[in-house]
């Protein structure tokens, strides 16, 4: 069984609370905008402990996982801003209260 270099530890509870953080502010915010903000930081922690296991382990698979976050993120923050402009321009407003009219 593998285990964690100690030296690791400071590393994976930033992630954590990276992590806690970005959940909270998900959980909490009522502006789509700080909404996506959360979701990257959130995006982060996981590449932080990925890149720490990565390390620890002498592996590169968590490294390169990490590659593909990133673009995914990437996309995400491209398309999740086309949404906010689109959504801004209809309803003059960034907000979750409004969302429900899309359904319409």
């Amino acid at each position: 069984m593998n285990y964690v270099d100690p030296m690791a530890l400071p590393a994976l509870l930033t992630g954590a609370a990276l992590f806690s953080i970005g959940l909270a502010g998900i959980m909490l915010r009522r502006s789509v905008i700080a909404m996506l903000m959360c979701v990257e930081l959130m995006l982060t922690a996981v590449n932080l402990t990925l890149v720490t296991f990565a390390k620890a382990n002498n592996d590169i698979h968590g490294q390169l996982m990490v590659f593909f976050i990133i673009v995914v993120a990437a996309a995400e923050g491209a398309i999740g801003l086309g949404l906010l402009i689109a959504l801004f321009r209809n309803l003059k407003e960034v907000g979750t209260a409004k969302l429900n009219l899309m359904k319409e």
